[in-house]
């Protein structure tokens, strides 16, 4: 994993790691290991949280150091003051190291994007648009990600995000069939594209490299996988021995013991 990860660093333009406590679940363990990943590949980290005023969540950001920390779910602009005021309230107001950003990923965020930017612009660095769940919340299928309407409404938020000089990261699918999408967007603007776990320099697209890029990002993707499924089946297993030792024990003990009168 570490040796994908500085591949992708050295000739894919991969610029972070990502997880998410949201959806994906990602348990304090394995987001300590995939810590030591990104720093020993010098890598940055971005971390989806659980809401948009999940205030522990925002707390354990600094104590792991996260570089881009994500709000999903931020359709309305009393959401995006909510996450605004939490995110000042755990990191404070002044600048610092770490990017905040939220989530467009409905329909019924973009309605609101008009309302929402002037907030945006004053309290976030940027926004990541989810293009799996933005199609579903159209009632279209998964396999619509790349049809023009979806690209349509990615370009309009990058416009937005050009008006207000905020950062526009895109994910959602992101494979070699997404490059058309992304690159019409990067026209526009585009800080950074990322897969399940793996994130993107904008400028990754005109490298020449990107199907190799993204093989690579879905390649250290099923090693995660693979070493996470280990992980817990080494855990399951450590007991299974005294388990069986004291099954045999407890039925031997209850064959010898009397029978109550």
């Amino acid at each position: 994993m570490l040796d994908l990860l500085k591949k992708g660093r050295d000739q894919y333009g991969v610029v972070a790691v990502k997880a998410e406590f949201e959806a994906e679940g990602t348990r304090p363990d394995e987001f300590h290991r995939l810590l030591e990943l990104a720093q020993r590949a010098d890598l940055k980290v971005a971390l989806k949280i659980g809401g948009c005023e999940a205030v522990s969540d925002l707390l354990s950001t600094s104590v792991y150091g996260v570089d881009y920390v994500i709000a999903p779910m931020v359709e309305t602009a009393y959401a995006l003051t909510k996450f605004v005021a939490a995110k000042n309230k755990t990191h404070g107001s002044a600048k610092q190291r770490t990017e905040f950003l939220f989530n467009v990923e409905t329909e019924t965020t973009l309605r609101n994007l008009d309302e929402m930017m002037p907030i945006a612009k004053a309290g976030v660095d940027g926004i990541v648009f989810g293009r799996v769940d933005f199609t579903l919340s159209r009632g279209l299928p998964r396999t619509a990600i790349n049809d023009g309407a979806i690209t349509e409404a990615v370009l309009q938020v990058a416009r937005a995000c050009v008006d207000a000089d905020l950062e526009l990261v895109v994910g959602g699918a992101v494979s070699i069939d997404a490059v058309p999408a992304l690159e019409a967007c990067r026209a526009v603007r585009l800080d950074r594209f990322e897969t399940r776990k793996v994130v993107f320099d904008g400028a990754a697209l005109a490298a020449g490299a990107i199907e190799a890029g993204i093989a690579n990002a879905v390649d250290f993707e099923l090693a995660w996988l693979a070493n996470k499924r280990d992980y817990y089946s080494r855990i399951a297993q450590e007991d299974a021995v005294r388990i069986d030792m004291m099954e045999a024990r407890l039925a031997t003990l209850a064959a010898a013991a009397p029978e109550p009168v």
